[in-house]
This record gives structure tokens, sequence and C-alpha cells, in this order.
């Protein structure tokens, strides 16, 4: 259970960073004077779209909520208000999305939508990942039984076979990618273009 949680804080540390990436960027793209290169915001986008979506949160759905709801009364109501944070993290995606194409379609108009939206989604996930670290964890190692554990712990250990990795590495590869794009001093990428006059 100890490995399966220390891989789901890690899931989130990866996640933070992108998220401060993405505020940062966000505030940088407020300058008029400086064009914005939309494929770090495109690919940021579909990195926290798709890796909670199709890796993380079905991890935690399956092998930490579902069993602790079951086991657990004290679990259940805190495991269905994590399970309605994740369908409301998704829809906070679509209007990062929306507001992407304003701004990418406006710019410099749409600025300021833009970082509010990010600003939303950082602030809403963040407290969702610290609910899930400060009281559904320690809630999980008291409650579970040794069977429950066990069955985690290989539910997690199953995500080295080469097809669940296969996922992982292309995360893996695209947060790579979203670093190689974004401008230093973010990331590793070229400053982003003088807007024309």
């Amino acid at each position: 259970m100890k490995d399966a949680i220390s891989t789901l804080k890690s899931e989130h540390r990866s996640m933070s960073m992108i998220l401060r990436t993405f505020k940062e960027l966000a505030r940088m793209a407020q300058d008029p004077a400086v064009r914005p290169d939309w494929r770090v915001f495109h690919a940021m986008l579909y990195y926290i779209d798709k890796y909670p979506e199709r890796l993380h949160h079905p991890k935690e759905d399956r092998f930490i909520f579902a069993p602790l709801a079951a086991r657990s009364d004290r679990a259940r109501r805190l495991v269905e208000e994590l399970r309605s944070e994740h369908a409301a993290g998704a829809r906070l995606v679509r209007d990062l999305e929306r507001a992407l194409f304003l701004i990418e379609e406006t710019w410099p108009q749409g600025r300021h939508e833009f970082q509010s939206a990010v600003g939303d989604y950082a602030a809403f996930h963040w407290a969702h990942m610290r609910k899930e670290e400060e009281q559904l964890f320690p809630i999980a190692q008291h409650e579970l039984s040794a069977e429950d554990r066990q069955a985690v712990n290989a539910a997690f250990a199953a995500n080295t076979d080469p097809l669940a990795g296969l996922g992982e590495r292309d995360f893996m590869l695209l947060f790579s990618r979203i670093a190689l794009l974004a401008p230093a001093p973010v990331g590793l990428g070229e400053p982003w273009k003088k807007a024309a006059a």
C-alpha cells in the first residue's frame, strides 16, 4: 500500500509541476508585445486532460476509492466528494480549452480570461490533490485490510508491464516536449517572438 500511495504522490508532484508551469506561461502571455508559442499551451492542455483522465484517476477510482468506500463508512462520503471533483475537474479542462481557443484566435484579446481559467484550474486541482493526500490516503493506510493492500500494490506493480508502460512513456515524452517548448526561464525553449507592431 505504501508503494501505491508513493506512486500517487509522485504523480501529484508531476501534475503540480505542469500546473505551476502553465500558470507562469499564462502570466507571461499577458504581455501584448510578445506573441506566445501556442504549441506549448496545447501540449500542456493535452497533458493535464489526458494524464489524469487516462492513467491517474482510473487507478485512484478502481484501486483506492472503490475498496475504501466498501470497507469504511468514514471514507464513503469523502470518496464520493473526490469522485465528484474528478468530474468537476474534467469540466474545468473544457473551460481551459475554450479560453485557449479564445486567446489563440483573438490575441492579444482573451489574455485575462485565459490567465483566470488557468488559475482556477490550478487552484482547484491543488486543493483536490491536497484533500487526497491529507485526508484520504491516511484513511486508506488505516482502513484497508491486508488483502486490500496486497491487491492495490499488485495493481500498481502491474503498471510496469509493457502495455501499461507504453502510456506512461508517452506521457513522459510529452512532459519532455513541454520542457523543450516552454521558453526560458520556465523551460528550455526559444524566447517568444516580439509581436508585429
